[in-house]
This record gives C-alpha cells, sequence and structure tokens, in this order.
C-alpha cells in the first residue's frame, strides 16, 4: 500500500512562514535527501493556499511530472497541473493509497496537515528543522492538535545547521 508522506520545512519553533506567509528563510532542499524523496513519489497533495503560493511565487509549477491534488471547500475545474478536491478528502486519500503507485508527498500546508494527522492518514513526517527562530508565523500544528506518537527513523545534521528528522507514525 503507499503511503502518505508528511515532507516539510519548520523553523525551530514550529513555523511553516512567518507572519507574512514568506518562506524566504527556508533552506535549499537540493542535497538533503530532497532528490531521492522526490522521486519515490508520484502524487502530491496540498491545500489550496499552499497551492495558490507556489504558483505565485515560481516561475513554473514545479511538480509537473506528479499527479497533483489541491483541497478545497468549493468545485473547482482541473487545469494544466492539478485537479480539485472539494468532497471528503479523508475517502479520497483511502482511494488514493490503494491505488497502485509510488507513495503520495503531503506538501502542505497547516491546514491539510493537521486534517490528515488528526484523521490518522499520515504515515511519515520528514521534518527539516531550519536553524531560525521566528517567534510567530503559520503554526505547522494547530494548538488543539490531539497527541500523537512516532518512532523516530533517522536523524541527520547537516553542516548549514539544518537538521531533518523522519518519523513513522504509530
Amino acid at each position: 500500500m503507499r503511503k502518505l508522506i508528511l515532507n516539510i520545512s519548520t523553523s525551530l519553533d514550529g513555523y511553516i512562514a512567518d507572519e507574512n506567509n514568506h518562506t524566504d528563510w527556508i533552506l535549499n532542499p537540493e542535497g538533503y535527501g530532497y532528490d531521492d524523496f522526490y522521486e519515490s513519489v508520484d502524487t502530491t497533495i496540498m491545500g489550496r493556499k499552499t497551492y495558490e503560493f507556489i504558483v505565485k511565487n515560481n516561475i513554473s509549477f514545479p511538480y509537473t511530472d506528479k499527479k497533483n491534488y489541491v483541497l478545497t471547500r468549493t468545485e473547482k475545474q482541473a487545469n494544466d497541473h492539478v485537479e480539485y478536491i472539494h468532497k471528503d478528502p479523508e475517502a479520497f486519500v483511502y482511494y488514493l493509497k490503494a491505488q497502485k503507485g509510488k507513495d503520495i508527498w503531503l506538501v502542505g500546508g497547516g491546514e491539510t496537515a493537521n486534517l490528515y494527522l488528526e484523521a490518522n492518514l499520515v504515515d511519515e513526517i520528514i521534518l527539516s528543522v531550519n536553524p531560525i527562530i521566528l517567534g510567530n508565523g503559520v503554526p505547522l500544528f494547530r494548538p488543539s492538535f490531539n497527541m500523537h506518537r512516532m518512532d523516530v527513523v533517522i536523524t541527520q545534521v547537516f553542516e548549514n545547521g539544518l537538521v531533518q528528522l523522519q518519523y513513522e507514525m504509530l
């Protein structure tokens, strides 16, 4: 069965974007296992805000070689890059996991990650902790988040201060 993997960058104090929704403080993931991870997935899932942020801040959509899904609360027409999912996102993940293929990358953002974590649908978390404290911003986990236990699979520390943690959900 395919796995749903949340692979995301965060500040040391748990924010995925600063208070202005900027992520320019995130260290470039190239060379930190990103290429191998990218090849291990054939599908992405992201929230509407994350998709709009990616489109706004990139010259071209970066995941064109993947099947891409965007969660939204309203029905929208698919475009060249993504298909919108507006009904029962949990059932949709069960459907995807049952299909043949590589793993599924839960790109983000925080609301989408929390939705799938709370539903116990995330199988692994790869967390790249950047050596910066933001003080406030967009949190990875909402304050009301319920406790989840995990096993540490891999811990890596890089010369630039980035710490990458890989967990399997129990």
